[in-house]
Parts: structure tokens; sequence; C-alpha cells
């Protein structure tokens, strides 16, 4: 499974209103992010609004390059593939971080100013997320506490501050599901306050 594209097949209708198969090929949209040990994305499909459109055929809202995240009012799938945490990441400036999350439009997202003892990549969004591994085993790590999640397990992210640890040797397929989100009005202000 390890470093295979994934297959996206996209279902719509016909001008007769009957169901087709629209689009069956790769994951349009591959590319690896922060440099040979950064993880590799999948760009499966995103949606602008909710609730979503459905039409005949129109086919994926276009984006330029890869977000992470979902477009506002939207969603995002996508699989990543994530290797073996590599050892430079200790040695990552604050700069660094952040400009690993640049990468993907989210550079805002490294809350901490890119100082975190827990792990360089740790990060938050103002979105609901599902991962579910599918195959491997990653670390999830959170301001307190990790724990390890491997093939099967299925994880909810509530717009929390936390980082992928790959301590295994091998790469970790997941795939995540990305939904808009807003901070409550009190987390918002904890947020605030924190930064």
């Amino acid at each position: 499974m390890e470093n295979t594209i994934p297959r996206r097949i996209v279902t719509g209708h016909n001008s007769e209103g009957q169901a087709i198969i629209q689009e069956d090929g790769p994951a349009p949209r591959v590319q690896r992010i922060g440099g040979e040990t950064g993880p590799m994305f999948y760009e499966l499909w995103n949606t602008t609004a909710s609730p979503a459109l459905i039409d005949h055929a129109s086919g994926e809202p276009y984006e330029e390059g890869i977000q992470l995240v979902p477009p506002e009012n939207g969603t995002r799938i996508r699989i990543l593939d994530i290797p073996p945490d590599d050892e430079s990441f200790a040695d990552l400036s604050p700069e660094e971080r952040i400009a690993h999350f640049a990468e993907i439009g989210a550079g805002n997202a490294v809350a901490d100013g890119g100082t975190s003892e827990r792990h360089a990549h740790m990060h938050k969004t103002e979105t609901i997320d599902y991962g579910i591994v599918l195959d491997g085993e990653i670390v999830l790590i959170m301001d307190e506490g990790e724990t390890l999640c491997k093939t099967g397990d299925i994880i909810i992210q509530r717009g929390t501050n936390h980082g992928w640890a790959n301590r295994s040797d091998r790469n970790c397929r997941i795939v995540f599901v990305l939904v808009d989100g807003k901070f409550s009005p009190e987390l918002a202000s904890s947020q605030d306050s924190a930064q």
C-alpha cells in the first residue's frame, strides 16, 4: 500500500439524471511537503459550501496547489503517507517549522510560534478532522499526553494543537476528512490569550 497513488472514483449524473461513474483514476494532485523527509499528500476532493451542491457532473472545485485546511464552509478529503520521523526535526528552527506549514497555506497553524518541544510539526486549525489509519502506525501528540494510533483506529481532531510522530520504521498511511469549523467564543478568546 505504501507510496501507491490512491484511486479516486467520482460519481455523477448524466443528462437524464441517471447515476454514472464520472471519473475513475489516480488522485489528481500529489505532492510531497517539507522536502524528502515530509509527508506525501494525495488530494482527493473538496467542497466549498455546506450543504454541498450536488449537480449533474461539475467535478471538483478548482484549487491552486495543496492547502492544509478545507475551503471556508467546506470539506476536504486527502490521504497522507507519513514517513518515519527524521532526526533533523529536532534541529528545525521556528522559522523552518512555520515554513513547512506555509508550503500548504497554513504558516499561521503553528500556534506556538514554532517553539514546541513536543514535536517539530505541532499545529492546530479551526477544523474538525476525522483521521482513519489505513496502514502502519502513528503517534498523536497533544499539548498534554500522546497515544499510539494503529491500523483501523479513528481519530476525531477537534481544533486542538497536535503533532503526528511516526516512530516506526515504515510509512503510515492515513486518510483525513477535514470539515471547516469555528471555535466557540470561550475557546476563541482562550486561543487568543495563549498566543
